[in-house]
């Protein structure tokens, strides 16, 4: 998991028993597609309907909430993530709390986004 930690303060937030959150260390390294369709891999997404339509609102989120939740790689976060497009949308995701916990104790302008 090169390039991402936890948390900043090294407590251990887990999105389910055994899995810690992935976090990248900035917001900026989140460089993902802002438009278009964006197809998940099965480990992060095991539903048949794994594309996603970025210029939809809800489709967007349902994307994040289920990167954020589900990566155990850094590297998905930063291919398939956007930094601007996170802090525009974090308060609209349905995030379970450690994942949420780990996020914005990391990343604390995400609180007040």
């Amino acid at each position: 998991m090169q390039g991402a930690s936890p948390t900043a303060t090294r407590v251990v937030h887990l999105t389910r028993p055994g899995r810690p959150a992935v976090v990248t260390r900035t917001l900026t390294e989140l460089t993902g597609p802002t438009r278009g369709l964006v197809e998940l891999p099965v480990r992060l997404m095991w539903n048949a309907e794994r594309t996603f339509d970025l210029g939809d609102p809800d489709q967007l989120l349902w994307l994040y909430e289920n990167v954020l939740r589900e990566t155990t790689r850094a590297d998905d976060l930063r291919r398939l993530v956007n930094g601007r497009t996170l802090r525009r949308v974090w308060r609209l995701l349905n995030l379970p709390r450690p994942v949420r916990q780990a996020w914005e104790s990391r990343h604390q302008t995400l609180r007040t986004a």
